[in-house]
Parts: C-alpha cells; sequence; structure tokens
C-alpha cells in the first residue's frame, strides 16, 4: 500500500469506497447504522467545508467531547482538513477539567454531541453540533497542506496525579505511525471492536489504522462488560481490544459467556496493565481460537513500541514483545546508567511528541539524545522478551523497601481463586506506608484475604504481602480505562480512619 499523505485528516483508504468502514451500536451492543468508507469521506469533508465557512484561522484548536460516534470521528478527520487541531476531550471529566483544558489548549470552539454539552455550558465558546450531519457541500473541499512540524492534535494525560498535560503531536509524528501500520495492511476480513475511548491513544489509533488500511471498525459509544459481548455475537469482530480490567469484567457474565457465539475473535490484544496468568487462562478457554497478545504505547511516544520475535519464537504469556526494529529502546537503572536487565524503559523513535503544551512547569521527559523517559519500568529476559513491571511514580517505600504495585500484583494473580488485583499504599507509622490489596475473586473458585496473604508470604518477600484484602466485582477505571488507582487508595485509607468516612468498599473483610 503507498503512503503519500501530508495530512493526517487525507488518511482513508478510498480504493473500495463502498466497505464497510465504521459499523456503529448503542451500548447494548445492537446495530445503530453502519458507514461505508465513501460515506465516512463525505461526511469528513461536508464538515470541513463548513469548518472552513466559520472562518476559524488555520492552526486553531478545536475541542471534541463527545462519547465514540462516526460523526465523532468525521470531525476529528474534518478539523485536520480544514487546518485546524483536534482537542479530544474526556466526556467523564467533571465540567471544571473540561473547561480547563479548553482553556488551557487555547480553543476557539467546542464540538459537543447532546448527551456531553452540559460539560463546557461554563464556557464562553462556540458550540459546535456534534449529533448532525453538518449543511454544507462537500463538492470541491480541498484539503489544507500542512507543515511536518505543524500540530495535528492535542491529547491531554488523565490528570490522576495533577492537572492534565496536553500532549503535543505533530503532523510528522502521527503520520510515522499509520505509515508503519499501512506498511503491512490486515487481511481482507479483519474487523475490530472499539469500545474503549477514542480521546485515548490506545482507542484512536486502532480506528486510525483501520481507516487507512480498509479494515472496519464496529465502534461501541463506551465499554459495557454485557453489551461487549453482545457486540462480538451480533457484528462478528475478529480482533478485540481492552485493558486487563475490562477483559476480566466479561468473565463475570456467566450467562451470556454459556450462550453467545463467540467463535469469530482471531485476535485479542491486552495493554495498560499487567494481566494475570489466570487472566490469559480464562481468555483462552473463552476465546480458544485467538491469540492472545499484551500490547504497549504512551500517548507521548505513540502505540508502536514492541512487536514478535524476529526468529518466530512464541511470546510468553505476560510479555509485550520484543523491541519493533522501528523503534530504539532502553532500560535505566536507577544510576541512569542503561543496558540494566531491569530499569525504566526509554524510547526514541519518529512518533515521539512535540512537547508539552503550555507547560514550563513540567520538566521536559525526553533525554538530550532524544529518548522518551516513559517511567514505566519493565525487565528484559535473555531472549529480548520485556515484561511490564510497573510505574515508577507508583512505587512506595515500606519499612526502607521499594515496592513496586504491579510485582505484588502478579504474585496476587497467581493465586487459583484470583482473577484481578490492585495494590495501593496506606500509611502506617512505623513503615512510612504499607501495601492492601483490592481483589476481584475467579467465579467459580474460593478465596479469603488470609489465603492471600499467606499466598504472597510464600512467594513474595514478606514486606510485600498486603496487610489488608479487600474483595470487589470489579477494580475502577479511570477516564483512560486503567485502574484508578487514585479513588482506591482514598477508600483505603478512608477504611482505615485516615480520611472520613465513606462508603465500605464492597465485599470488605473485618
Amino acid at each position: 500500500m503507498t503512503f503519500d499523505h501530508v495530512n493526517q485528516g487525507d488518511a482513508v483508504d478510498l480504493t473500495r469506497p463502498d466497505r464497510p468502514a465504521l459499523i456503529e451500536t448503542d451500548t447494548a451492543g445492537a446495530a445503530l447504522r453502519t458507514w461505508s468508507f465513501a460515506e465516512f469521506d463525505t461526511a469528513v469533508r461536508a464538515t470541513g467545508r463548513w469548518l472552513r465557512d466559520q472562518g476559524f484561522a488555520a492552526g486553531s484548536r478545536v475541542g471534541v467531547l463527545g462519547h465514540n460516534s462516526a460523526r465523532w470521528l468525521a470531525a476529528f478527520y474534518a478539523l485536520q482538513r480544514a487546518g485546524l487541531v483536534p482537542v479530544p476531550i474526556s466526556h467523564r471529566l467533571p465540567p471544571s477539567a473540561v473547561e480547563y483544558i479548553l482553556a488551557d489548549s487555547g480553543a476557539v470552539a467546542v464540538f459537543a454531541d447532546d448527551r456531553n454539552r452540559r460539560l463546557a455550558d461554563g464556557v464562553d465558546l462556540p458550540k459546535l453540533p456534534l449529533d448532525a450531519d453538518p449543511a454544507a457541500d462537500p463538492a470541491g473541499f480541498v484539503s489544507h497542506r500542512p507543515e511536518p512540524a505543524d500540530p495535528a492534535m492535542f491529547l491531554y494525560t488523565s490528570g490522576s496525579t495533577g492537572r492534565p498535560k496536553g500532549v503535543e503531536l505533530s503532523q510528522r509524528s502521527h503520520l510515522w505511525v499509520l505509515e508503519v501500520r499501512a506498511a503491512t495492511p490486515p487481511p481482507p476480513d479483519v474487523r475490530n471492536l472499539v469500545a474503549a475511548p477514542l480521546y485515548h491513544m490506545n482507542a484512536l489509533a486502532t480506528v486510525q489504522a483501520a481507516l487507512v488500511t480498509g479494515a472496519a471498525s464496529v465502534l461501541m459509544p463506551a465499554f459495557d462488560a454485557r453489551g461487549y459481548l453482545r457486540a462480538i455475537a451480533e457484528h462478528r469482530p475478529t480482533r478485540i481490544t481492552g485493558v486487563p480490567p475490562m477483559i476480566a469484567m466479561l468473565f463475570q457474565e456467566r450467562d451470556l459467556l454459556d450462550g453467545l457465539d463467540l467463535s469469530s475473535v482471531t485476535e485479542l490484544f491486552m495493554g495498560s496493565a499487567p494481566a494475570s496468568q489466570s487472566l490469559f487462562d480464562q481468555v483462552r478457554t473463552v476465546f480458544p481460537g485467538a491469540v492472545v497478545r499484551n500490547g504497549y504505547g504512551t500517548t507521548e511516544s505513540g502505540p508502536i513500541a514492541f512487536t514478535a520475535h524476529p526468529d518466530g519464537r512464541p511470546t510468553p504469556d505476560g510479555s509485550v514483545g520484543v523491541a519493533d526494529p522501528e523503534v530504539e529502546l532502553r532500560l535505566v537503572g536507577e544510576d541512569g546508567s542503561a543496558g540494566a536487565g531491569q530499569g525504566v524503559l526509554e524510547i526514541r523513535c519518529p512518533a515521539l511528541m512535540t512537547g508539552y503544551h503550555n507547560r514550563p512547569d513540567v520538566p521536559d521527559p525526553v533525554t538530550a539524545d532524544g529518548f522518551y523517559h516513559t517511567k514505566d519500568i519493565f525487565r528484559v529476559d535473555a531472549d529480548g522478551f520485556h515484561f511490564f513491571v510497573g510505574r515508577s511514580d507508583d512505587m512506595f517505600i515500606s519499612g526502607g523497601e521499594n515496592i513496586y504495585p504491579g510485582e505484588v500484583e502478579q504474585v496476587i494473580q497467581s493465586h487459583p481463586g484470583v482473577l484481578h488485583a490492585a495494590v495501593v499504599p496506606v500509611p502506617d507509622e512505623i513503615k512510612g506506608t504499607k501495601p492492601v490489596a483490592f481483589v476481584v475473586p475467579r467465579a467459580g473458585a474460593r478465596a479469603d484475604a488470609d489465603g492471600i496473604k499467606r499466598h504472597v508470604l510464600e512467594n513474595a518477600p514478606a514486606y510485600q504481602h498486603p496487610r489488608r484484602v479487600w474483595f470487589v466485582d470489579a477494580l475502577p477505571l479511570s477516564s483512560t480505562n486503567k485502574i484508578d488507582r487514585a479513588s482506591l487508595a482514598e477508600r483505603a485509607r478512608t477504611a482505615f480512619g485516615e480520611l472520613p468516612p465513606s462508603p465500605r468498599p464492597a465485599g470488605e473483610q473485618r
């Protein structure tokens, strides 16, 4: 496939325009509308023509606020074609955070759907409709021709540890991602199921890659475990993606798992967090025909980092693969030296961000020699396979010992009665902090708090064992569908009397 695009918004395959591009569903997975590649491109051109008629100056930023939909994507692509810069915004944020992002980005307007327009009510900006096709003639519309270094989009981080940061990505950076994806187009029958939010790199890059390679995407407005399973049965996707907590939620729906045909799935990608062996085993039971892979990427450096072993060696469960030949990776130890068997991952590739918008207070995470310092700790084995250990900023110290929650979670999840776990710190007068755990039990298995503590004591250093264990039906997710560790830490501190009382965590062991 040739790739000669200079504007990201033009990266849509129109060689067979009548093929389905986007299959929209409701949250229950029922079909709403199918868009062909030609219909989607027409909507993009009409929206772009309408935007140009509004007189916005080239390079102006415009917010995009809404649940997943074809029109969300049409607005995103049209903004780029019109020479504007889309700023996707999480609809799960409170109005104050939405207002902050619009102000911080310097947005001159905001696209919003009917479900989320209220989140921007406090902002004195034009509200552009996201629920209907614009009344503009797409004929004769010509895309803006940007410079490679021009901004193509701002993606804001979740802001779980402070104010959200606007990651500025250039035309050059993300066009490189799409070019790499287009170099190995998928088989003609590939169909993605996308329920993760489009305002996040994972889902957005997945759909962008599908549109540029001619693959279809089933698009859910938001993730719902029962709706997700029904969407698989009805729309027959071959490729599904999700973070481990999302996948774990599927296995709680035993009645649907026993009654639905899920055999279309041939690839399942998990990312953003380590997955337990128990979860891998359940995935293979429910999706026996699927190749299961762990993925990894960051907003700041793009979705391309790891791949399969060049010698065809099978990727071990829990590994994200070996270094992709298109990128440079290194692990940096605590002393700053590279080449360690475990350390913070640094990435150098053409997809690197331009920088954090309007944040001179944030240290530049790109090193002097051009590597992005991810803060994600990995270990690498003798065959070059990388394994995610945890975030360096999730690490806490207990009695002088460094504890990485991901390492403890892997031990807990090796218990036969555990499906998923999250470890967070709580204050301790003697040790400074101590670990506690929230556990999702495996369906039909037996697990108790004392048994899990013993399991960790038998399989890990004593300082890592959780001092309290709470059982929950599911782990809470942040706006980017990662485990919401901040809310879990607050619940734990409340249970220990460090915060005012709040509703007791479900299944708390007294």
